[in-house]
């Protein structure tokens, strides 16, 4: 199995990004191609056909490859969760949880052994892996404990492409440290520099490049312009870059930004509606009266939900209900706006039990045994009868408290054939689901917009629209072409050939 590697000189310089991009691009040139990250630190993560958890990242750069999301394809997930430590999760499975000192004492042997694993069998399907190193290649305090950058590429021999986010400022100082203090067997398998969201005239850089080329001895393969486009992100920094520049538009949604959220690739498909703008606040701030406020998944939903607390959002959140907002709970959002939050194992630490947000008559008890499954079932609202499909992810187990919907008087319907899965209250002002995925129904989306919508006295919107995969894949393809015409891959392309 041939094998490419990308590090890059920092966090966010765009290594994610890259590899989707090299996936479909040596996939057109008839190449069987996976991508590949050893060890992943993310909040944001998929769930296989097999029911084993990866990086989200690693999901999309597998449908850019063409392929089949497996656990394989990242053996090793670091999932924080606060306190300084870490679920860890082994080929899909979660393990234990565990501090950083614990982790390199415990697991870190294991996890050596798991990712040459997985490598081995990915070279019985693919004649080409396309890695993703993690943060730098060059942390000297921490290479020797390294799951995922030289180490990898050194096991594999893998032709390497350093890249450089230049919007952070000091791009030339970043690559020539990272290349001094790699070992000098690792810095021979660099055969290409990419400097990443440039913005402004490239011919200003061009002595620059020059002289890194002559003192590196290694090509640069390209500039690439400032991409934009709604691409998921790996961690929260990167909605640091999603600020909507939309100036007209019908519906406004804000989406809280908890401390410790999680999954919120779930509102890509939100992104590309143009009638939409999507915004996200911290939990001090003001809601405002948006069209709907979503509460998103999040690691530690106690810990987050005591955030909310002390910072008066719940109060906020349960006012704008009143006066006639829409609230939306995904996964960890959903268990916040029950009754109560039970972890009677101190799964999340040292608080038993603690009161939610209150708008669902549910009772949630941590555990745990985590869930985690693809799901494909029908929903009842806004309209009976769309298949949805998405995915679980979730500790815990919510139950409907029957005295509680008699002491209401109101009605809390099923949101889908399965109960488990979710509620709305009978004015449609509240909805809650575990179902991640589910804005990526494209027919079901608009459904719902439309419920906002009609609100406002606003038309509906066409509802016979495919669903985000499709808008996924063209922007995949976008991506694609994007990169290939601003770098010179011609080395890359040959590999085929040695």
């Amino acid at each position: 199995m041939k094998a490419i590697m990308v590090v890059g000189t920092t966090s966010h310089a765009g290594k994610s990004t890259l590899v989707a991009a090299l996936c479909r691009l040596f996939w057109r040139k008839g190449w069987l191609v996976t991508p590949f990250k050893g060890q992943n630190m993310a909040l944001n993560a998929y769930v296989t056909s097999t029911g084993g958890e990866i990086g989200y990242a690693q999901a999309f750069q597998a449908w850019a490859a063409k392929t089949t999301p497996r656990v394989d394809m990242n053996p090793v997930l670091l999932k924080p969760q606060g306190n300084m430590t870490s679920q860890v999760i082994f080929q899909g499975y979660n393990v234990g949880v565990t501090n950083a000192q614990e982790y390199y004492q415990k697991y870190f042997d294991q996890g050596w052994e798991i990712v040459k694993e997985s490598l081995a069998s990915l070279s019985q399907e693919f004649d080409l892996v396309i890695c993703e190193g993690a943060g730098s290649p060059a942390e000297i305090n921490l290479k020797h404990r390294d799951l995922t950058n030289m180490r990898v590429a050194t096991h594999l021999n893998a032709d390497t492409i350093l890249v450089a986010d230049i919007e952070r400022g000091g791009v030339f100082a970043h690559i020539v440290g990272t290349l001094a203090l790699l070992e000098p067997q690792e810095k021979a398998l660099i055969k290409g520099i990419v400097i990443n969201k440039f913005r402004g005239d490239v011919s200003l850089l061009d002595s620059g490049i020059e002289w890194l080329e002559e003192y590196t001895g290694i090509p640069v393969l390209g500039v690439v312009p400032w991409f934009e486009s709604e691409l998921p992100s790996e961690d929260s920094l990167g909605l640091l870059e999603r600020r909507s520049r939309k100036t007209e538009y019908d519906l406004h949604i804000k989406i809280i930004k908890l401390p410790r959220i999680s999954n919120f690739t779930d509102f890509d498909p939100l992104e590309t509606e143009h009638n939409l703008f999507i915004e996200y606040i911290e939990p001090h701030e003001e809601i405002g009266c948006p069209d709907a406020v979503i509460i998103p998944g999040t690691k530690t939903t106690i810990t987050d939900l005591m955030v909310l607390e002390k910072t008066g959002m719940i109060k906020r959140i349960r006012e704008y209900e009143r006066a006639g907002g829409t609230v939306f709970g995904i996964c960890g959002g959903y268990q916040m706006l029950g009754h109560k939050i039970l972890d009677p194992e101190n799964f999340e630490g040292s608080y038993p039990e603690r009161e939610g947000i209150d708008l669902l008559p549910i009772e949630t008890t941590l555990k745990p045994e985590k869930i985690t499954r693809q799901r494909e079932i029908s929903a009842n609202y806004p309209h009976r009868g769309f298949p949805v499909d998405g995915y679980e992810i979730h500790q815990g187990y919510t139950e409907l408290i029957a005295p509680l919907v008699k002491q209401r008087k109101t009605k809390y319907m099923p949101l889908f054939d399965d109960p488990s899965l979710g509620l709305v209250n009978e004015s449609l002002s509240v909805w809650g689901c575990y179902l991640h995925g589910i804005f990526d129904n494209g027919a079901w989306r608009r459904s719902w917009l439309n419920h906002l919508r009609h609100k406002r006295g606003l038309s509906s919107l066409p509802t016979g629209i495919s669903n985000y995969r499709q808008q996924r894949e063209e922007l995949i393809d976008v991506l694609a072409d994007y990169m290939e015409k601003y770098l010179d891959l011609s080395y890359f392309y040959s590999l085929g050939k040695k």
